[in-house]
């Protein structure tokens, strides 16, 4: 590494400003701080010592993801990975085209935005969707707000929605079977053409028929769902992980799980069949991913603690009201969205509470 140190060192000085190549320093510097720590040191008393930076923040969470990516190769195959490869290529060129246009670093956001995509899209969707969904998503849902910490939405989230309104017969259509088995699909569907698709519904789909997937296969992921959302108890174990870290407030999680679990109990306790069975409804589908991975983004989430209570009652409540009352089968998504938007909102008037508590006290 020492070694390495030194060639990054002795390149820097070409970028440098006015020098021939200064408008690609975003990407000798995304590659710098990618393999190194940052080289910015305090010299004078008092020293910061949190150890939490953007690109910790970053790998942590991909390190969480891992257990549903690994999932996703044993239920579907190494076409996967291939879909976490264009992901990130199509995430990056947005990324960097960005940071060159604006003369600003490489932000490290687009890793876990990239790394997450793949992994709540149906897993036999075109290669070439998989691009332009997360090319729209990096765009739309984050760079147009300014970058990374300046968005309102989640980019990964803004890509899938675009994706499941703009081609949803591709989307409808892309579902594979998990594998089963020692190796699952591990030695098939490796193709980059996308496998022949399946006629079965989502066990939110047949759901709407009236015929519920048994509670063991949500829970293992032996049904169709989206590439790293079928297996509930590794969306947990990756989710528990996130939490233990410091990297999702609990209070997110467990407010969303709560209001949703309580109305749909309201629901089916005044009008019986109304919703469906709690538990069926909480591990199928991309709600417990959602709720682990997405909701608790801390840009995208309000930033203080209180304020994150309110949030998560209201993802749940909407989640459940799109899933029940709505033509969508899957309302976290939706709701997530919606929850983005008002969460700014929750900011303010906690913010404003305790101001006017600190004026009463004076």
């Amino acid at each position: 590494m020492k070694l390495l140190r030194k060639i990054f060192d002795k390149v820097e000085p070409v970028f440098d400003k006015g020098k021939p190549l200064a408008a690609f320093y975003p990407i000798y510097s995304m590659f710098d701080n990618m393999m190194f720590l940052t080289s910015e040191k305090s010299q004078n008393a008092p020293f910061g010592r949190d150890p939490i930076e953007i690109k910790r923040y970053m790998f942590f969470v991909i390190i969480a993801l891992g257990p549903c990516f690994l999932g996703a190769l044993y239920f579907y195959g190494i076409r996967v990975l291939w879909m976490l490869i264009v992901s990130y290529a199509a995430g990056a060129v947005v990324e960097i085209a960005f940071a060159i246009i604006r003369k600003e670093e490489v932000n490290e956001g687009f890793l876990v935005s990239g790394f997450i995509f793949p992994l709540i899209l149906p897993p036999g969707i075109p290669l070439w969707l998989v691009a332009v969904g997360m090319i729209f998503g990096i765009l739309v849902g984050k760079e147009v707000f300014g970058g990374t910490g300046r968005n309102l939405f989640n980019p990964a989230l803004v890509g899938r929605c675009f994706l499941a309104l703009g081609y949803p017969s591709a989307m409808a259509g892309s579902w594979i079977s998990p594998g089963t088995g020692t190796l699952g699909n591990l030695l098939t569907n490796y193709q980059l053409a996308a496998p022949e698709a399946i006629s079965s519904a989502t066990p939110l789909v047949q759901a709407k028929s009236g015929v519920l997937a048994p509670l063991k296969d949500l829970f293992f992921g032996n049904v169709l769902g989206s590439a790293g959302e079928t297996s509930a108890i590794l969306v947990i174990l990756g989710g528990i992980l996130l939490i233990a870290v410091g990297m999702a407030n609990w209070r997110t999680v467990l407010s969303i799980i709560l209001s949703f679990a309580g109305f749909n109990l309201l629901f089916n306790l005044f009008s019986p069949g109304t919703a469906n069975p709690v538990l069926f409804n909480m591990l199928s589908g991309g709600f417990l991913f959602g709720a682990f991975f997405m909701a608790t983004d801390p840009v995208t989430s309000p930033i203080t603690i209180s304020a994150k209570w309110p949030y998560g009652v209201l993802i749940g409540l909407l989640a459940l009201l799109i899933r029940t009352f709505s033509g969508f089968v899957e309302g976290m998504m939706f709701a997530i969205l919606l929850g983005n938007i008002f969460a700014p909102l929750f900011d303010e008037v906690v913010i404003r509470v305790r101001m006017k508590r600190y004026a009463k006290k004076q």
